[in-house]
């Protein structure tokens, strides 16, 4: 028995060894993803340039209320028009199909006499103009933080 069983063995061992050294067999090789995947469309302040109607909405919390400005947009800059103030220059990037807006800091139009930065990431959506807005409001303690869903519309 112990030989029926050593000679088992030996066959085994003998055939993992012819198994480990026979060649692969070659696995078709998949294209590169940048040649099968488009790359999105990079997108310019020149692409979305005129003035636009716009509008943010706190995405949580009592207050909903909205708050309306314009935004002028060039090729070279953006520049926020909020009611009762100074005109406000953005200063832009664009990244892919993104557009970031970093404004402040400015006097805030929901909190009266409270200074506020804030970051917005825009994507274009049709006609639309469509992000989300972080209001960072500089307070006696400790900064608080506003987020808000912004969309805009070319004015007419």
């Amino acid at each position: 028995m112990r030989k029926a069983l050593r000679l088992c063995l030996a066959l085994a061992i003998g055939l993992f060894l012819v198994d480990c050294e026979s060649e692969p067999a070659e696995e078709p090789m998949d294209e590169p993803l940048a040649d099968t995947v488009a790359a999105a469309p990079a997108i310019s302040l020149a692409d979305i340039a005129g003035t636009w109607d716009m509008r943010s909405v706190p995405v949580s919390g009592e207050d909903t209320t909205a708050t309306v400005y314009q935004s002028v947009i060039t090729p070279d800059g953006w520049t926020l028009m909020l009611p009762d103030r100074e005109p406000v220059e953005g200063v832009v990037t664009t990244s892919g199909d993104s557009i970031m807006v970093d404004a402040g800091p400015f006097e805030s139009v929901r909190r009266d006499g409270v200074m506020v930065t804030t970051r917005t990431v825009y994507r274009l959506e049709g006609d639309r103009l469509v992000g989300t807005t972080t209001a960072r409001y500089v307070t006696s303690g400790a900064d608080s933080v506003l987020e808000l869903a912004t969309e805009a519309t070319r004015a007419q």
